[in-house]
This record gives structure tokens, C-alpha cells and sequence, in this order.
């Protein structure tokens, strides 16, 4: 199977080869796990079930017994994940454009780069039918990433020079990413969590503070009390996965709307309106990685965030 990076498409190569005679006797879908060990057993019951798999020119059946020497042949097929980097046309909020970066307002639902269970629908799939020269960049361009449902800016490079700038930076710790948190509880000052994370020992779905994780540090201040509720301004010198979120369950004040980090609270009444944890990424600064100049940006709350505050008021 060959994939053409330009255009993303694939061209399935036909592999033929004989029944060793040591796998007389087998089911055709045991013998192939053997002869094909290149491929998983799912995909190779897949191919046979589709009709991809023949036995001497004839069509084969996952059940019927093979006695050696027969010609197998099959054609591969592409499963998910060999095509997810192929451009979609999926609606962009650009916020600024130049032949060097994209500023993205990403909307919460949209998955930032292609995994398991969202192999499509992502926006590395959107840059890709946005500007096709983003193939030839190691993740479209894509060099910080935001959960599936926060919502706010990201920055993605158009160039290879303007990627590996951009990343300098981030190791640098000189991008500058402000969030808005509305979480649960009176938080009563600002403050800091100097807290290393890593995987959760108990669930490795979850991320946790371990003490032997990476170093991340968030800072963060009041911006609004409500009554049972906290809206936060948050600021990242580490860009960890869900940094926020666990920074904050760990303070006992999860995110509203968080179904993973909510420390047995449940989204009830008025916070039930939001369908997502309330995280907004709002501010977003850097240096341009070719002129320099020192670029500020900012995206407004999306609809169901300041509905919500809205109601809170």
C-alpha cells in the first residue's frame, strides 16, 4: 500500500504468496494471521469479510480450510488512521494570516490533531484543505495543541522556519497563552500551582499530579465571584495536557462543565447549559517568528460560555 504524500491519496499494491505447507489443516483467517504478521488479525478478518482476500483466484471464506500450497492473494486496504492527514473542508475562524503563521479561534468540539476514535473531522485535516502546502510541514504547521472541547486561539506555522521558531518559543516559555476558567467554589485570591503531571496510576486516560511527572506551573486570579462559582484568569509557563484542569481539581475547585476532572461534583441547573468544561483559551501572544515584532491577540467568549455567565449574574 502506497501513500502519496502530495495528494494524500492511496494506491493498494496487490501481495500474493503461498500456503506454506506446515498450515494445512487451518482455518484460511488463522492461516493468514501467520503468513501476514505484518498486519493485525482485525484488519486481516476485515479485508477477508470485504472480499480483499482470494484463494487461487477464487473468493475465500474466513472459515474454510486451507491444505498448502494454495495462492493467497490480498489487497490492502487503507484503515483510519493511514488517512487521516488528508485535507477536509471544514470551516476556519481565522483570526490573522500571513505567509508565515495561521491564528486560529478554535471552536470547542473540534479535535486539534487526528487519534484514536477522531481519525477525521480535525483541524489539522482543516489547515490541510486551507493551505495544501501544510503538508509538507511535520503536523500542518500544528505546534501547540488545545483539548477537543476548550475553545480559544492557536497558533499554527506556515513554514518550516516559522515552526521551529515558534517552538523555540514555547520552550522558552516566552508564548504567552491567558485562559478564562470558570470554576466551582469561592476561590478568594489569585495564586499559583507549582504541581508536576503525568498520568493518572489508577486510570490512564486521566492525567494527575505525580511527583514523578513533568514540571507544570499555572497561575492564576480572580476575575469574578459568583455565588457558588469562580471565574479565573489563567496563565501558562508549561503547556501540559489538561494543565488547567487538573491544576484546578487539585486546588478542589474543578471546572464547571468538566465530565473528567469535576471531583464529584455534577453540572446541575444553571450550569447544565454548558455542554463542555468552561475553558476558553482567550489571550495568545508572540513574537512574529520572521519580522520579530511582538503580536497580541484575543478571541471573544463563544456563545455558550457567555450565556452561561450571563445567567450567573
Amino acid at each position: 500500500m502506497v501513500r502519496s504524500e502530495e495528494s494524500g491519496n492511496y494506491t493498494a499494491v496487490k501481495v500474493t504468496r503461498r500456503v506454506p505447507e506446515t498450515l494445512a489443516g487451518l482455518r484460511l483467517d488463522k492461516a493468514l494471521a501467520r503468513m501476514f504478521p505484518e498486519h493485525s488479525r482485525n484488519r486481516l478478518q476485515r479485508w477477508l469479510r470485504d472480499g480483499h482476500v482470494s484463494l487461487d483466484s477464487r473468493s475465500a471464506k474466513p472459515k474454510q480450510k486451507i491444505w498448502g500450497g494454495e495462492r493467497v492473494e490480498i489487497l490492502p486496504q487503507p484503515g483510519p488512521s493511514d488517512t487521516a492527514h488528508r485535507p477536509e473542508s471544514i470551516a476556519l475562524d481565522i483570526v490573522y494570516e500571513d505567509d508565515e503563521i495561521l491564528v486560529i479561534n478554535k471552536p470547542a468540539g473540534l479535535v486539534v490533531h487526528p487519534g484514536s476514535g477522531n481519525w477525521k473531522g480535525t483541524l489539522l485535516n482543516a489547515l490541510l484543505h486551507h493551505s495544501p502546502q501544510l503538508a509538507a510541514i511535520p503536523r500542518a504547521g500544528i505546534v501547540h495543541r488545545l483539548d477537543k472541547d476548550t475553545s480559544g486561539l492557536l497558533v499554527v506555522a506556515k513554514t518550516l522556519r516559522a515552526q521551529t521558531e515558534l517552538v523555540r518559543q514555547l520552550h522558552a516559555k516566552t508564548v504567552k497563552r491567558e485562559y478564562l476558567a470558570l470554576v466551582h467554589g469561592a476561590v478568594r485570591a489569585g495564586g499559583e500551582v507549582n504541581a508536576p503531571l503525568g498520568r493518572d496510576p489508577r486510570n490512564r486516560t486521566r492525567m494527575a499530579v505525580v511527583p514523578a511527572g513533568r514540571s507544570a506551573l499555572t497561575r492564576y486570579k480572580v476575575a469574578k465571584r459568583f455565588a457558588h462559582v469562580s471565574l479565573l484568569e489563567c496563565s501558562l509557563d508549561t503547556g501540559r495536557t489538561h494543565q488547567i484542569r487538573v491544576h484546578m481539581q487539585s486546588l478542589g475547585h474543578p471546572l464547571v462543565g468538566d465530565p473528567v476532572y469535576r471531583g464529584g461534583r455534577r453540572s446541575e441547573g444553571e450550569y447544565g447549559r454548558l455542554k463542555r468544561q468552561a475553558l476558553h483559551a482567550a489571550r495568545l501572544e508572540f513574537s512574529h517568528p520572521v519580522s520579530g515584532a511582538r503580536r497580541r491577540f484575543a478571541a471573544p467568549l463563544p456563545e455558550d460560555f457567555r450565556a452561561l455567565l450571563n445567567s450567573l449574574q
